[in-house]
């Protein structure tokens, strides 16, 4: 359970229950087979603020980054990490486990030019505060969300960027 899918049944109805309906939540994925059942089900249980699509789209894939304001990776393991950099592209604002290529990647929105939400664990109370770190961020903060989406949309995570700054390393030490 690297993606942490597992807490996902468990947080996002403690979250629509807690912020009172305040979060809307969609999922996208296939994994393990109890999880996908689960997941399944809710769409029923939680009509109007949960829907899922249990099975793998790219497009639909790419309509839920253009379309969604927030994008959830609670991961327990991310060595790298594409779909943050998915969500920064379309201004989306990625709210992640602050581990491996999502700590390198994302800045949480608390801290100077933050454009983020991070979370320090794979937990169901983490995924619940960091939602409702995004409700306030979504309702009290639009200002502070607008800056925010254009600046993920003006970050170049291209590997030409990146091969520039190893090349700059390396002439530095030279």
């Amino acid at each position: 359970m690297k993606k942490a899918a597992d807490i996902l049944p468990e947080a996002i109805s403690q979250s629509i229950y807690q912020y009172g309906g305040r979060a809307n939540f969609l999922i996208l994925g296939s994994g393990d087979p109890p999880v996908e059942s689960q997941l399944a089900s809710m769409n029923g249980q939680c009509k109007g603020y949960y829907n899922s699509y249990i099975g793998y789209s790219e497009p639909l894939s790419h309509l839920i980054y253009a379309g969604s304001d927030f994008l959830l990776m609670p991961s327990r393991v991310e060595p790298c990490g594409l779909n943050q950099l998915y969500a920064l592209r379309y201004g989306t604002v990625p709210m992640v486990r602050n581990i491996g290529g999502l700590k390198d990647t994302v800045v949480d929105f608390g801290t100077e030019n933050g454009y983020g939400i991070k979370m320090e664990q794979s937990s169901v109370w983490d995924v619940v505060y960091s939602t409702g770190r995004a409700i306030d961020l979504f309702y009290n903060q639009k200002d502070r969300l607008d800056e925010m989406r254009k600046y993920m949309m003006d970050i170049d995570n291209s590997w030409d960027t990146s091969a520039q700054h190893y090349l700059d390393l390396y002439q530095s030490i030279q």
